[in-house]
């Protein structure tokens, strides 16, 4: 029996385990909804040695990978894989990247160390850009009143579905080592997911405003410090992966 062990199990990776499940595997893992704690290390390294496969979505800390840092000498013969950000190209004033463009120049310095150690152990490295999907949407944050437009003509943004980065993990069983883009196809403003998405629940629109006005956190001012269009050829080359939900149009339909 293939045995999936999960670092992490949040928002994205528990559907992961949820879909590896309804095909026969047996997963377990650290994170919310895992049976082990991360800290106990006996518990995880007992798992690691029967594991065939691992997956970590965890991030960063404190400017190391707390997976490798702690349990990297007991990653040796499984299938490896990583989710990591489209963070680590930085910013591109709009541009479209690839796999093959430089990383490491951007905000998330630590993420780009860390995507270049799961590389170096043989992962498959999935650079994922803004993930949505049930309960953590623009529909959520219309919903909420949360929703924001900013003044920034020009700026673009790549996103996933989850259940599209699911699709791609699954696809990249039987794939070879390496980066990964997993990302949408049509890169749009911020602007106009909203729009869109007001426009499904029948809501007008918030006001357009400037990124002071607006009073954003110090986080989501830096989301907007980057602008890049992601491209998800290799994906789709390699993986035989085609997103279910190619634009945020259908993506957020799906939601409403």
């Amino acid at each position: 029996m293939d045995r999936m062990f999960i670092f992490g199990l949040g928002y994205t990776a528990s559907r992961v385990a949820s879909a590896l499940e309804s095909r026969g595997w047996a997963v377990t893992g650290t994170g919310r909804g895992g049976a082990v704690a991360f800290d106990d290390e006996a518990a995880v390294r007992a798992a690691l040695t029967g594991a065939t496969h691992v997956l970590s979505s965890v991030p960063p800390a404190d400017e190391a990978d707390p997976v490798l840092t702690r349990y990297a000498d007991a990653l040796g013969g499984q299938w490896l894989g990583y989710l990591s950000s489209t963070g680590v190209y930085g910013n591109t004033g709009g541009a479209w990247v690839d796999e093959s463009a430089p990383v490491g120049s951007g905000r998330r310095t630590a993420r780009a160390e860390a995507d270049a150690a799961w590389l170096v152990r043989g992962a498959r490295v999935f650079r994922l850009p803004g993930i949505y999907g049930p309960v953590r949407s623009a529909l959520d944050r219309v919903r909420e009143s949360k929703a924001h437009r900013i003044d920034m003509p020009g700026q673009v943004f790549s996103r996933i579905h989850v259940d599209d980065i699911v699709s791609g993990v699954l696809a990249a069983l039987d794939a070879p080592p390496g980066a990964y883009n997993l990302a949408d196809d049509l890169p749009a403003s911020q602007n106009a997911v909203i729009e869109e998405a007001c426009r499904l629940l029948g809501q007008e629109p918030p006001p357009l405003r400037s990124l002071d006005e607006a009073g954003l956190s110090a986080p989501a001012r830096a989301f907007y410090a980057e602008n890049r269009r992601v491209a998800n050829g290799k994906a789709k080359r390699v993986l035989g992966w085609q997103p279910r939900y190619p634009t945020y149009r259908e993506g957020l339909a799906s939601l409403a």
